[in-house]
């Protein structure tokens, strides 16, 4: 059995979520549930379809789980966008989320071919 908590892609996928949390408990996300919760949801789906996929037993189901992450990856990275170009978002914050969203998605490209090549 693999274990998920060992891949860095998941490590830094739980890291990116507390940190969204910490972020959006603060003004002006805390007025704005809508978006708040949006990002929350996203930025979680990350790391547990990364840990759901690993944890399945064949290499088809878990791409497919790993694809999922790819798109709550892009989905945060869209809504960050969103929160800086409405004031939401500090520069230093913004660019957090961003490098990490970038960094994730690569990771996640990279586990999706390691997957897909392996019979």
């Amino acid at each position: 059995m693999s274990h998920f908590e060992e891949l860095k892609v998941w490590q830094k996928g739980v890291d990116l979520a507390v940190k969204v949390y910490e972020i959006t408990m603060k003004d002006p996300f805390n007025k704005d549930w809508g978006l708040r919760d949006q990002m929350r949801r996203a930025s979680v789906s990350i790391s547990s379809n990364i840990s759901e996929g690993d944890q399945l037993d064949s290499d088809k189901s878990s791409v497919r789980h790993f694809r999922i992450a790819k798109g709550s990856t892009a989905e945060l990275f869209t809504q960050s966008i969103i929160s800086s170009r409405i004031g939401y978002l500090g520069k230093q914050d913004f660019e957090h989320i961003n490098n990490e969203c970038k960094e994730i998605l690569a990771m996640l490209s990279g586990l999706i071919k390691h997957r897909s090549s392996d019979k």
